[in-house]
Parts: structure tokens; sequence; C-alpha cells
């Protein structure tokens, strides 16, 4: 594709990786982030989200030359309402350069009009005004000398022209006064990676749709190294909208637990070019990977003997150390060499606990449970949690690269269980407060729907928030996490605050509602299900 002319203020698509193009508009970058080297690039801020990146110049379309391209291959919702945001950008822009062309009308009206009633009548006001002309030229030629010695430069200028003069814009800089184009200097921004990307495939093929989630191009590398304090190392690993694209790991990978959350993380998998070995409890759930390519594995312990590296992904403590040390189980299955990534959501005694059998046997150990639900899972935009060996870590990169957005390592084992029930926690207690305010909205005679609309105006605005608000709105369940597992990640929160003596008051009572909708047998929905222990 030849490329085009583009610069500062332009609106264009932005390509990044296996994401679909996405309008956005070339920014100045903040102060401190450094352009990465190579070939030439522009620093885009893309609409309907808070993502901003370096984006190679090939990798950019011009916005309105491709707009009903775009608008054709993309039909999700999110990319809807990014487009809403430009063409919203684009009136605005077009309401204020009216404004101004009006202003500067009127303003030509009104001079015109004073020098019309100041004009002279008579041939005594001319010579009058031709000796004042005579005066002024003579006193603007000594201002000219006064500028040029530099003694009143300031005194001698119109606020407009040394505005002019002192800015550093360039040409086609946006103005300052727009808004909506101000780079916020988040921590994110910040700590922002400046490495080249990777090239792509402009137009999707057969083989690669295009997803209609929305893109998260977090580019991001996060430091903390250790301290007087001695706070362990903790890393942020930019996902696949880094690379670009994924190259797969030569390594065999296997994979146990086919729920909501395993199901859509093998997809990813075996679609960035992964070769994967399943097990599943239920062995039905492994006949649609099959088909994918995935190959099928008898037992955990076949698994983890004939893979490399060997991911699980389970309910909860019981059933983690049952697929460990039972029958079969992973352990008879490792030996010097092998690896084991356990990524279900578990207690930090637990996973010590399994982490000390794996290398007693010579095996490798991490813990990586996810911070997501199933569409998230399923769009491959998870959070992965590390902790444990960091080689295994860094050999896992392709394969948490095509499951989720981010990685953090967290040091030694049993820090990423604790990360992640404190997370679910918040998470939790959260669900918990918007079913108890929209219960109480209906009790005194509020509309639910305005509130939620309220709240998406304000600053617990979140996809979370809208998505859980219209699961009640709409009385639909269907899971997306299941509340027997929020519920489950509850009482372990709680237990983590009382093993080192720190209350968790919000918890517990969260805990006790989430309790009561089980009794209501709303274990296998959707957490925002627990709607219904305040309404029976």
């Amino acid at each position: 594709m030849a490329t085009v002319s583009l610069r500062l203020g332009d609106l264009v698509w932005g390509k990044l990786g296996r994401y679909p193009p996405w309008p956005g508009k070339i920014v100045n970058p903040p102060k401190d982030l450094k352009k990465p080297r190579g070939k030439k690039c522009f620093f885009v801020k893309f609409f309907g989200t808070e993502d901003h990146a370096w984006i190679k110049v090939e990798q950019l379309k011009p916005y309105h030359a491709h707009k009903e391209e775009m608008i054709k291959i993309n039909k999700g919702k999110r990319f809807q309402q990014a487009v809403d945001a430009v063409e919203e950008f684009l009136r605005r822009a077009k309401g204020k350069d009216q404004t101004s062309s009006h202003s500067s009308a009127d303003d030509k009206n009104r001079r015109n009009s004073s020098e019309e009633r100041s004009r002279p009548n008579s041939g005594d006001e001319k010579r009058k005004l031709s000796l004042n002309e005579g005066k002024v030229k003579k006193n603007v030629g000594e201002g000219k000398k006064r500028v040029t010695s530099g003694s009143t430069e300031r005194g001698s200028k119109s606020p407009l022209k040394r505005a002019q003069e002192q800015s550093p814009r360039k040409r086609g800089r946006p103005p300052k006064d727009e808004k909506d184009l101000t780079i916020p200097e988040s921590s994110t921004v910040k700590g922002m990676m400046a490495g080249s990307m990777a090239a792509f495939k402009w137009q999707p093929t057969v083989s690669e749709p295009v997803k209609d989630a929305d893109p998260h191009f977090h580019h991001f590398l996060l430091s903390q190294t250790e301290k007087e304090t001695g706070s362990t190392s903790i890393q942020a690993a930019d996902s696949t909208a880094v690379n670009g694209s994924i190259t797969p790991t030569d390594k065999k990978i296997g994979f146990l637990g086919l729920g909501l959350m395993g199901s859509g993380i093998v997809s990813n998998l075996l679609k960035m070019g992964h070769t994967v070995t399943v097990w599943n409890r239920t062995a039905e759930k492994c006949d649609l990977f099959i088909q994918e390519g995935a190959r099928l594995g008898r037992t955990p312990a076949e698994v983890v003997s004939t893979c490399d590296i060997t991911f699980a992904c389970v309910s909860d403590p019981k059933a983690a150390k049952d697929l460990v040390l039972g029958p079969s189980g992973v352990l008879q299955g490792i030996r010097p060499g092998k690896c084991y990534v356990d990524m279900s959501t578990v207690d930090a005694d637990t996973v010590t606990e399994l982490a000390q059998v794996i290398v007693s046997r010579g095996g490798r150990f991490l813990e990586a449970p996810v911070s997501g639900n199933q569409q998230l899972s399923n769009d491959g935009m998870l959070v992965i949690l590390a902790a444990g060996d960091r080689g295994l870590y860094e050999d896992c990169s392709s394969c948490f690269q095509a499951m989720g957005k981010t990685s953090f390592f967290l040091g030694e084992v049993g820090n990423a269980a604790k990360m992640m029930l404190i997370v679910n926690m918040v998470q939790g207690s959260f669900m918990a407060t918007i079913a108890e305010g929209l219960t109480l909205a209906q009790v005194t005679g509020q509309s639910q729907q305005t509130l939620l609309d309220i709240l998406n105006q304000g600053q617990l605005a979140s996809i979370f928030l809208d998505q859980k608000c219209q699961n009640i709105l709409q009385g639909n369940f269907k899971p997306d996490f299941y509340l027997k597992y929020i519920q489950k990640d509850l009482r372990l929160a709680i237990a983590l605050g009382d093993a080192v003596n720190h209350p968790t008051p919000m918890a517990a009572a969260a805990n006790e509602v989430y309790k009561r909708a089980k009794a209501l047998d709303q274990s296998d929905n959707d957490m925002s299900a627990v709607y219904r222990a305040y309404i029976h």
C-alpha cells in the first residue's frame, strides 16, 4: 500500500496486531514519551477508548477516504460508538469554524460601518486626516527602531502577534483549547514502552476474522525494582498489541479444564498457532477443540507427560489439588524439566503446596490466575497475574499474548493468588453494591434505568457496570462469571484478611448476600444474580 502524507491533527484509521482498524487522531505524545527508533510513526489517540499508541505510518489510513470501507467490515457495538465519537468531534469542530466565521464577518461589517460614519466630508477634514497620517507613519517608524533594538519589544507588539511568536506550535498542530485531544499524563502513558511495532496484514482474511471487541492498545512496561522496603520486583509484560503478531512457541502445550475461562483460552491458543493437547473431566467438551486442531489427552498425567508446558484452569482449591494429586493426576506425569502453570483462582496456601510437590519431582511451577470473564476470555483480553518460576513465565510469553492483553509477574509463589483474591473481592463487593442500589431505587419509586444512565455518565462508568446492570434490568443471568465462584473468592479473601489480622467488613457483608443468593438456587447463574437476594 502506498504511503500517504499524514500530519499532526489528522483523523486516521490505526491498525495494530490482530485487532480491527480503529478510528483515532494523530496528536502530540506526552513530553517524557520518546518516539520509537526505526520506521516513521505517529502517536495516535483512539476514539471511544482511553487508549493511545505509537503506530507506524504504514499501519495508518486517512479516516475520511476509508470510512465506508471500515464500517462495512467492522460491526461491533464498541466500534460503532468509536465512529460516533469521531462524527461528534467533527460536528463540534465544524460548529466552532462556523462560529468563528460569523464572528469575523460581523467584526468586518462593524469596522466598515464605523469607517463609513467617520469618513471626512470636507477639504479641511481631509487635510487634518493627512497630517494625522503623517504623524502616525513617523511614530510607526520610530516604533520599528525600538523593536529592533529590543528596548520595548513586548510593548510594541499586539497580544496576538506576541502569542504567535512565543508559541512553539508548528504548522498543523491542533489548538490547545481542543479539550478532547489532551493526552492524560497517566501512569500507563508515562511508563509506556517505546518499542517499534511489527508489520501487519492490513486486510482481514477469511481465516483471520475481524473481532468486534473494543481493542485495548496497552503497551507498557512497569518496573518497580527492589527497594529498601524489600518489595518484590513487579513487572507488567506487554501483550499482543506491542508485538503486532504472535510467533507461537515451538513447545508442546497442554491444557486441563475447559470451563467458561478455559474454553476461550484454548480457542485463542489454537488460533495463534500453538500445538495444544486438551483434557477435561467431561470429555464431550473436548470435541469442539479437537475439530479446531487440538489433540486429546486421556488423563491429566498423559497430557503432562507428552507436553512441555501444561496449563490448568479449574474451579476451586479442592479441584486444583485433586487435579494434581489425584489418580492419574498431574504429579504422575511430572519429571525433570516438565512445566506446570496453574491458572485457577485459589488461596496462597493451596498454590504453595502444589508448587512444592511439582518442584520436588523436578518440575517447574508458575501460578497464573486470570482477571476477566467469559467474554474477555473469548476475546483474548484477560489480565494474567503470574508468580513463581521467572524463566517459565518468559517461556509462556506467546501463550500469555494469545490469551490476554497484559500479564504481570509478581514474584514468589503465592503473590498472584493473594492479588487475584483482592481483585475479585473488590469486584464482588462492587457487584453487590450495584444490586443494592438498583433495588433501593425500585422500592423508593425511582427508575432503575435512569439510575444506570446517571451512573454511566459519572466516574463509576465502566463496561462492567453497564453489562451487569443490563443483566439485572433484562432479567438475563446467563453466566459470564459464576455467582458461586465470586462467593468462593470472597470467602477466600476474607480468610486472607483473617490470616494477617486485617478487617474486611465490606467483603464480609457482600459475602453474606451472595450466600443468600446461593440459597435461592442462583449458584450457576451470573454473579449479577445476587440482585435476587435483595428481592426475595
